[in-house]
Parts: structure tokens; C-alpha cells; sequence
């Protein structure tokens, strides 16, 4: 036996009946031989921690813009604490870990540079509307490798489509189009932990609330710290879905969750400072992309070429949803900003 069998045989034998085991993978797009060392999951996310979508996240905006501070979240930030809370879950319930932390390394692949900004911007001026996680799947499958795509798994693709919530999805409403694993499931409910919970932090951090500030009927249920809200819920999570054919949270904590997004949203997210700030950056991007809209001789010619059926709309905003918060400054102030003269 390989490796890859030995793990696949471990699966079998310690998973939950309601994991998804590799060896029943649905397959890739395009069928190549396995690895000898890793399961099917294990490889796709070698594959993404390794793609150049993936290292772009460390310079893209979680919520606030070009922090001066170090210690603000960034998008790569924010993805390795939603795969280290969706693991913990994974494991406690005996779900496959290796496919919940793929489906976590990739599933904010897709988002454009200054966070929810640049997303609102491409879904109003993209034909058809924008959504980031249509653009991550779009990523591992037509972007990443000069237009070949990353061959994941269809599990893996799933997870990463079905990941979203918008502002008032709750992530655990069953929904006939729901992720088609409890590995997805799982991602849908760590990430509102984590953003939840490090965007009161970085709020807190950047002088816009004080810990004072959170509605107390939320906290006297989840905790007044951010170890303590995110182990309540963390825990919640786990007791409610143990050998469950679903993932679930216990009720009480689950409107404390839903109500600190809504109250992130009112105080921090549209705060009138932050939408400034916002409104800057709505104007960059927009300007933009009217730009490599009317020249498409300027967008990399491996992008140009997996746009569909030569669509310089779709050119230009897969272009653009692949920036940095810095490269699209940099590009904007090359473009649209006059330099200095200088005499030598």
C-alpha cells in the first residue's frame, strides 16, 4: 500500500459516518494520477497555499484600509484564523480536517483589492454582478497557473461557491443550495466566527469602539473577551453538531453571533470615517477599470486570455479583483496622478 492508501484507510476507520472521506472524492475536472504521499485534499491544499492568488491576500484589505498599524488583520490573516477555527471544529467532530482547511486557505481567493469596497464597485459595472465567491472559483479554476486552473476536487470547489453568506444570511439555515459536505458546512459558520471576532478586535485596536461598547446582551452569552466569545462559540458549534448529519449552534449563541455582525455592521463596517475611506477607494477602482476596459492591450495577456469568449469586461475585472490594495494605489497613481519634473 502507498501512503496515500494507509490514509485513506485511516479515514475509513476513525472518520464520522457523515465525513467525506478522500478516497470518495467525486474527482477533479480533469483526471490526473494520484499522489503517492497525499490524499486528494491534502494535495489541493498544497496547491492553493502554494498559488500566487493565495500570497496576494497578505497586501489586500480585511475592513480597514491601509492600516498604519502591524497588527491590523489583513485578508491572509483573516483566512489562517477561519482555517484554524474551522479545524478545531473539524476534529472535534471527526469531519475530514484536510478538506475543511482547503476549502479555508481558498474560499476569499477571489476578493478584490480594498475588501467590500472593490467587490460593490465590479458588481455594479460587471455585467451579470460580481461576487467574490463566484471570482474565488473562478481563481482555482481559470486564473491561478497562466489560465490552467488549480484541478481541485469537486468538494473542494463546492465549499469554496457556497462559502458566502452576505450581510444577512444566516451560515446556519439549511438551504437547498448549501455546501454538499459538513466540511463546508463548517466553513460557512468559522468564518463568521472569525470576522465576527477579529473585526471587534482591530475596531477596539483602531480607537472606533471600546469593549465597553458591545450590546451586553450579546456578551453576558458569548463573553466579553475574544478568547472567551470565540471558545463559546467554537464550543457551541461542536455540542450541537457532534454525530450530527448537519452543523448547528445552539440558539442562544446563535442570535448573540448574528446580533455583534449587525451591530460590526452599524458602527464599524458604515461608520461615516470608514466610508470615507471607502468612497476613496470606490472611486480608484472604478477608474480603473473604465481604463483597462478601453485598453485591454494593458492587462496581462494570460487574463485576457481566459476571459470568456474575448469579454473585456471580464478581462478587466479579473485583472482587477487579482490586485493588492497597494499594486491598484501604485497603478492608480501611474495612471491618473501627474509625476514631479524633474531637470537633470
Amino acid at each position: 500500500m502507498t501512503v496515500r492508501e494507509l490514509l485513506e484507510a485511516q479515514e475509513r476507520e476513525t472518520l464520522s459516518r457523515y465525513a467525506q472521506r478522500s478516497a470518495d472524492t467525486k474527482g477533479r475536472q480533469a483526471p490526473e494520477p494520484e499522489c503517492p504521499v497525499r490524499t486528494a485534499f491534502q494535495r489541493d491544499r498544497d496547491r492553493i497555499l502554494h498559488c500566487k492568488a493565495f500570497r496576494r491576500l497578505t497586501h489586500k484589505t480585511q475592513v480597514f484600509l491601509a492600516p498604519a498599524g502591524d497588527h491590523y488583520r489583513t485578508r491572509l490573516t483573516h483566512t489562517l484564523e477561519v482555517a484554524q477555527i474551522a479545524r478545531t471544529i473539524a476534529r472535534a467532530l471527526r469531519l475530514n480536517e484536510s478538506l475543511t482547511e482547503a476549502i479555508a486557505l481558498a474560499h476569499d481567493l477571489g476578493h478584490t483589492p480594498f475588501g467590500h469596497a472593490g467587490e460593490s464597485v465590479l458588481d455594479r459595472l460587471l455585467p451579470g454582478g460580481f461576487r467574490h465567491f463566484e471570482q474565488s472559483l473562478r481563481v482555482v479554476e481559470r486564473l491561478e497557473r497562466d489560465g490552467r486552473g488549480l484541478n481541485l476536487t469537486a468538494e473542494v470547489r463546492d465549499g469554496i461557491v457556497k462559502h458566502s453568506k452576505g450581510r444577512d444570511g444566516d451560515p446556519l439555515l439549511p438551504a437547498a443550495d448549501g455546501p454538499a459536505t459538513l466540511e463546508g458546512q463548517i466553513l460557512r459558520v468559522a468564518d463568521i466566527i472569525a470576522y465576527v471576532n477579529h473585526d471587534i478586535d482591530d475596531a477596539v485596536r483602531g480607537g472606533m469602539l471600546r469593549e465597553a461598547d458591545l450590546p451586553p446582551q450579546h456578551t453576558c452569552v458569548v463573553g466579553r473577551s475574544r478568547t472567551e466569545r470565540i471558545g463559546t462559540m467554537v464550543q457551541s458549534v461542536i455540542a450541537e453538531s457532534l454525530d450530527q448529519p448537519r452543523i448547528a449552534m445552539g440558539e442562544e449563541v446563535r442570535r448573540a453571533v448574528l446580533g455583534l455582525r449587525a451591530f460590526l455592521f452599524d458602527r464599524v463596517y458604515f461608520n461615516p470615517e470608514s466610508r470615507r475611506e471607502f468612497d476613496k477607494a470606490i472611486r480608484i477602482v472604478e477608474a480603473l477599470f473604465h481604463h483597462f476596459l478601453a485598453h485591454p492591450e494593458e492587462i496581462p495577456p494570460e487574463i485576457l486570455a481566459a476571459s470568456d469568449r474575448g469579454d473585456r469586461a471580464r478581462a478587466a475585472c479579473d485583472f482587477l479583483a487579482g490586485m493588492t490594495d497597494r499594486y491598484a494605489l501604485a497603478t492608480y497613481e501611474r495612471l491618473f496622478l501627474p509625476k514631479p519634473w524633474a531637470v537633470f
